[in-house]
């Protein structure tokens, strides 16, 4: 069987423990259908050299979580596949800009919609204030332009004591938003593509009313979708062809408006969770995108 790579955390972060090998599981049997062996490294390990990497055929980077808690190692691993020409899937130069949410506003410039977004090179009291009257809004999503799994994510509502909300608040870059109360109402929707095509679409919801993160560590439920909804799709093709990488794998999530419009929230090209719990049959559409990218 061809052996690949799939890149994992850092061994030393017990953040993630508890989750990653489920997902490690669902990829290994997903790839042994294509008569694949899936080798996993903590990312960390290759860090200053490719040198560990070159000797497979494909590196996949799909459970490097945590990279955000060390930016400054991610990028200069990134640089370091990049300039040894480490087959990653997906390539170096994409995991080192997708790292960094301000390619949303790059992306928006080619005509993708996001929701209003305030950038902001750090985050305190006056800088929300700022926010709530430039947007009008009632409530504020404050995060880090560099996070993961909602990290330092907050909601912040008007008339609220901000020195005392945002002592959780993002340390460096942030993006501010407007809360989207679709994403609470009628989810966050997942399209995840393989090799290019759509796989298949997850709706993902928080797991009650108070809480607007959608993640499973804070409760979120996940459930499959039949098809797209109305205008996703367009909208992850769109976001697609904006982005115009050589993927092997993607994930948009978009979600609704408050006019109902589609407005992209992520487009996940590093370590996205696909959500095979919820779409088991999609392991197999992987394996093959996998297999035909060795093939090439």
């Amino acid at each position: 069987m061809t052996e690949v790579a799939v890149l994992t955390p850092d061994p030393a972060d017990p953040s993630y423990i508890a989750l990653w090998p489920g997902v490690l599981d669902r990829l290994s049997n997903a790839l042994a259908g294509a008569g694949i062996t899936a080798r996993p490294t903590p990312w960390t390990d290759h860090v200053e050299s490719a040198h560990g990497l070159t000797a497979f055929p494909l590196v996949l980077p799909l459970i490097a979580w945590g990279y955000h808690r060390d930016h400054e190692s991610w990028m200069q691993a990134c640089a370091a596949w990049t300039e040894a020409g480490a087959p990653l899937a997906n390539p170096a130069e994409v995991l080192s800009w997708n790292s960094d949410k301000r390619y949303l506003a790059r992306l928006a410039e080619k005509g993708v919609a996001i929701p209003p977004t305030i950038w902001s090179d750090h985050v305190d009291a006056g800088v929300v204030e700022a926010a709530f009257a430039a947007t009008g809004a009632r409530q504020l999503v404050v995060k880090p332009t560099v996070s993961g799994g909602a990290w330092r994510t907050l909601r912040v509502s008007a008339g609220d004591r901000l020195e005392e909300v945002l002592t959780e608040a993002p340390v460096g870059g942030a993006m501010i938003q407007p809360f989207l109360p679709g994403v609470v109402t009628e989810g966050e929707t997942s399209l995840l593509f393989f090799g290019g095509e759509l796989s298949h679409v997850v709706n993902k919801r928080p797991g009650h009313a108070e809480e607007f993160r959608i993640q499973v560590q804070y409760g979120g439920r996940y459930q499959r979708l039949d098809r797209a909804p109305e205008g996703a799709l367009a909208l992850a093709e769109r976001t697609l062809a904006a982005i115009d990488e050589d993927l092997l794998y993607a994930r948009i999530d978009v979600a609704p408006d408050p006019d109902g419009n589609w407005v992209l929230m992520e487009a996940e090209l590093i370590e996205p969770d696909f959500y095979l719990d919820a779409a088991p049959e999609a392991g197999a559409r992987f394996g093959r995108a996998v297999a035909e990218r060795l093939a090439r």
